[in-house]
């Protein structure tokens, strides 16, 4: 009679054990990489905020009267202002825009790869290319682009980036144009996992065309709505290029935003303490602007 001796099975939990110390291992230049570039920046950001930055007399405590400046001073007031205005326009505007071309180039079609593409160049292109050109195709004069358009329908040269009432809606226009596509292609997503079934009986049921895209296609898209309000708004509230490349927060501060104002404040007016309390205030909008959006979000869905 043989026997065989089997190995003793290893203990629950001893495979796992051994595996963590691998895994950290390889999440150790990330972590150390996140660290360096953004954690400890984000506590050195918070520190400042409540001092008087010197850099060769030694940093002042000031409290919060950084704080208070953000919030009294009418730069910054008015530039809190043209953030939230922005990102409520561009929200709105691109989701509309972005909805409108996925209804467009939803299908099978073999020419629809083409337009997906075209309509998503100006995602992956430059910011800063992208707000010079329309800084360019904003001229005032009656020889620049949109107005040689305008101008061929009748309508005189308009100011655009050089008037204090329309420079905000312009940088507005330029910003819902380009982010438009990416709302697109998350829509597309959203379009594709729609039950074809339902389209059917709502046809049977004598639907029209209006009636199955409000009562089937919207409440289909509702969870896709949602991240897309989430993620416009952040990224209306954080612009900075655009407004730096086309108008610098001009004229007479018209076009301001809490982002050039912050980098105005820190590397022009050495005003680092200031600086950073706007950086503080920017990313508490942001956090409470996601908040926001999730309690709704399960409050509706």
């Amino acid at each position: 009679m043989t026997v065989t001796l089997r190995p003793p099975r290893p203990r629950p939990g001893t495979a796992r054990r051994r595996g963590t110390p691998v895994a950290w291992l390889f999440l150790a230049p990330a972590l150390l990489l996140f660290l360096l570039f953004k954690f400890i920046p984000i506590f050195e950001g918070l520190r400042m905020s409540f001092y008087e930055v010197r850099p060769f007399l030694g940093d002042r405590w000031v409290g919060a009267d950084n704080y208070r400046t953000i919030l009294t001073d009418n730069a910054f007031t008015s530039a809190i202002w043209h953030s939230v205005l922005l990102a409520v326009g561009t929200t709105v505007g691109s989701m509309l825009l972005g909805l409108l071309l996925a209804l467009v180039v939803e299908g099978p079609a073999r020419y629809l790869w083409f337009v997906r593409t075209a309509a998503f160049l100006p995602v992956v292109t430059t910011i800063a290319g992208v707000a010079e050109v329309w800084r360019i195709m904003y001229h005032p004069g009656p020889d620049g682009l949109l107005n040689t358009i305008a101008g061929w329908l009748g309508g005189g040269p308009l100011p655009f980036l050089a008037s204090e009432d329309s420079s905000l809606w312009s940088v507005m226009g330029m910003m819902i144009w380009r982010g438009a596509p990416y709302d697109m292609m998350i829509l597309l997503a959203g379009l594709v996992g729609v039950d074809r079934t339902l389209y059917e009986a709502a046809a049977v049921d004598g639907a029209t065309v209006r009636q199955r895209f409000w009562n089937v296609t919207l409440p289909a898209l509702r969870p896709v709505f949602w991240i897309l309000t989430t993620l416009a708004a952040i990224r209306g509230l954080r612009i900075f290029v655009e407004v730096y490349v086309m108008t610098n927060g001009g004229p007479n501060g018209s076009s301001e935003v809490l982002m050039t104002l912050i980098y105005k404040e820190g590397l022009q007016n050495n005003e680092l303490g200031v600086a950073a309390a706007g950086s503080v205030v920017l990313f508490l909008a942001t956090l409470a602007l996601t908040v926001l959006v999730q309690v709704l979000r399960r409050r509706r869905v």
